[in-house]
């Protein structure tokens, strides 16, 4: 599917629990300027005809139908069924909305909802990290090809995504890749999210720095403090980013070992990626005890820093060697390093959630 060369026009939308952005993308770019209008999450009456007239405004200005509908919407859902469930940043949701079915009833167009981790990784797979990798490793001559992507955004939560050979994977309860939920690492009783999200790194500079949490900063403020931008506690910052990382990698360990594929990050947080992604690739190279008296490494597969050029060329580079074929005068080409990147998102991680829920549209339209 070459996105970039489709002249179908999908309606986009960014839901969040203030506001609604409404968009349309043709050609895997926006057609349109982005507006938004009050979400109205308490009242779901008001809330579901924000969401009607938003996107009769955006079709009132486009110079063609759409054909389709297509945007990520918060869960719990049952999202192959256009059904959302009962929400935290949109309470008026409560029991079960047929949310995709009344909008196909008032547009007479396909609607497709997806949660926005999801949609984000389907967006890097298609035009951003694992196409670029997939260059890179080409500029270098490498055979190594990957088709697999697993998507993470850290932010006011720890969202999840899993695009598998083209395809993104749902589960069969539309609750695939739900990666917030594993355990924490530093805490058994918690889920990861509770060590990797906004709130998680206040908390914990919070504690080191010894301040209430009224009184702690956000973590844009937190990164400049460990960057030595700003007035505050720099060895806390640095420690409560050093632990985000921590607490990813493990998660993504666990989730490398089922899946075997490149990591690509994104979210609000990823900006100080710096500060987090070699604790994070760290942990994920760990070792574990697999038999009295040895250590083995936690995965199969080595994971590499994208974003750290050393690493990036090892990467690149492996091991690559000509074998001969016993018996014969034939050679072939042997790389036995086992190996994942985890790179930062290409395009942005709003961009690429909508260019997610573009091409998803696509991609439906033309299975049926």
């Amino acid at each position: 599917m070459d996105i970039r060369r489709d002249p179908r026009i999908v309606l986009t939308l960014d839901a969040g629990g203030s506001h609604l952005v409404f968009g349309a993308m043709r050609s895997g770019q926006e057609i349109l300027e982005p507006f938004a209008r009050p979400s109205h999450g308490q009242d779901l009456e008001l809330c579901l005809r924000a969401l009607i007239d938003g996107f009769r405004e955006t079709w009132s200005r486009l110079s063609a139908a759409p054909a389709a509908i297509s945007f990520a919407f918060p869960g719990p859902a049952d999202y192959p069924a256009g059904i959302i469930g009962d929400l935290a940043n949109l309470p008026a949701f409560r029991g079960g909305v047929a949310l995709g079915p009344m909008l196909e009833d008032a547009f007479g167009v396909p609607v497709f909802i997806n949660n926005d981790g999801d949609l984000f990784a389907f967006g890097e797979a298609m035009d951003g990290l694992l196409p670029w990798v997939n260059q890179a490793l080409a500029d270098a001559g490498s055979a190594k090809r990957f088709r697999n992507l697993l998507g993470v955004t850290l932010g006011t939560g720890f969202g999840g995504g899993l695009v598998h050979d083209g395809q993104l994977y749902r589960g069969d309860n539309g609750a695939g890749v739900e990666i917030w939920s594993l355990r924490n690492k530093l805490e058994s009783g918690a889920t990861a999210e509770e060590g990797v999200s906004i709130r998680a790194v206040r908390r914990t500079y919070a504690e080191l720095a010894g301040l209430s949490m009224a009184d702690c900063p956000e973590p844009k403020d937190i990164h400049r403090i460990a960057l030595g931008a700003c007035d505050g506690h720099p060895a806390a910052a640095i420690e409560a980013f050093r632990r985000l990382g921590e607490v990813t990698g493990d998660a993504l360990a666990h989730a490398s070992n089922l899946v075997d594929a490149l990591v690509v990050v994104g979210g609000g947080l990823s900006g100080a990626a710096s500060l987090f992604l070699p604790a994070l690739v760290q942990e994920m190279n760990g070792v574990l005890r697999c038999r009295p008296g040895r250590l083995c490494p936690r995965m199969e597969v080595t994971a590499f820093n994208l974003e750290d050029v050393r690493e990036r060329e090892s990467f690149l580079r492996g091991q690559t060697t000509l074998l001969a074929v016993p018996g014969g005068h034939r050679q072939v080409t042997y790389d036995p390093l086992k190996r994942i990147g985890v790179g930062l998102s290409r395009l942005g991680t709003s961009h690429a959630v909508a260019l997610g829920a573009y091409a998803f549209a696509l991609a439906e339209l033309d299975r049926r």
